[in-house]
């Protein structure tokens, strides 16, 4: 009795040890087909983000934010970021409706409004996106001048932005903003566009000087009606003259002389022809208005004075 209980005791323990490898034979193989399928069962989705879920390849729907619960190897899930994002658009040479080459580029932003579309209707929206804009940028500029894309690029930018989207809506893409970005001219159109703008100020000082000429003339005609209502304005005119001439060089010598000496010259001419030129001094003689100084006057004669 003594060996049986022996043994019995003995066998115990190698019983134990036979239940823990069979239950470790079965607890590691679920930990790692659970440690493989639970991260294609659980997906977490942040606020930005959408999934799209096929079930045997079949759309059933978009989920998320948040935790997502899908069926191990029978789901599959795209997943999709609805933020704004941003697309260059490589620089190209553009020839304008003028016949001017230029060298543009441009950035255009947008972004998922339907992640279902962008996935099921376009195999890679960002590509197709960019293609887009680059095609249509180089037709809509290839219809403008080089004046409306230099001073117009606002309204270029709204068309530009129009016409992507309108080709991008059935894809699930709206593009908020397209932004041209440079435009390179040629060497030689600058030089041209310089030329331009310097004779286009010097057009504008001309017109501004002679402008100013012109306010300057109207105000000495208004200013001559006054004067010529009261003649001791003109007098006081000339003193103001004489004492700016005499503050500016004190070595300038000046005679005035009163317009009365020349008032028989000035009546003389008003007579003969209304304003016509001044007479000469052998009319002058003619008229009486001076001497012949060929003429000796009375008391004068060789013969002592008297008369003939």
């Amino acid at each position: 009795m003594t060996h049986l209980s022996f043994t019995a005791m003995s066998s115990l323990p190698l019983a134990a040890v036979e239940d823990l490898f069979s239950l470790v034979s079965w607890v590691i193989p679920i930990l790692i087909l659970g440690a493989l399928l639970l991260p294609q069962m659980i997906r977490i989705l942040r606020e930005y983000e959408r999934g799209v879920v096929f079930r045997l390849g079949k759309l059933i729907g978009t989920k998320g934010p948040g935790l997502v619960i899908l069926i191990p190897v029978i789901d599959k899930m795209v997943k999709m970021d609805l933020r704004v994002v941003t697309v260059d658009v490589n620089r190209q040479e553009i020839m304008t409706c003028d016949n001017v080459p230029v060298t543009v580029d441009a950035v255009v932003f947008f972004r998922v409004v339907s992640p279902e579309s962008a996935v099921i209707k376009v195999e890679n929206f960002w590509r197709a996106t960019g293609l887009i804009a680059q095609t249509t940028l180089r037709s809509v500029l290839g219809q403008s001048e080089l004046d409306e894309l230099l001073s117009k690029r606002d309204q270029i930018n709204a068309t530009l932005q129009e016409v992507i989207d309108k080709q991008t809506d059935n894809w699930g893409v709206k593009v908020t903003a397209v932004e041209v970005r440079d435009v390179q001219l040629p060497e030689s159109m600058r030089r041209a566009m310089a030329r331009q703008a310097e004779s286009e100020r010097d057009r504008r000082a001309k017109v501004i000087n002679a402008e100013g000429e012109y306010q300057a003339a109207e105000k000495l005609t208004m200013a001559a009606k006054m004067i010529s209502a009261e003649p001791i304005a003109l007098q006081l005119r000339f003193l103001q003259t004489m004492v700016e001439i005499s503050g500016e060089n004190n070595t300038t010598t000046f005679l005035p002389l009163p317009i009365e000496i020349f008032r028989p010259f000035m009546d003389a001419a008003a007579g003969k022809g209304g304003g016509g030129p001044m007479p000469t001094p052998s009319e002058m003689v003619e008229s009486g208005l001076v001497g012949d100084p060929a003429t000796p006057e009375e008391g004068d004669s060789g013969d002592g004075g008297q008369k003939a």
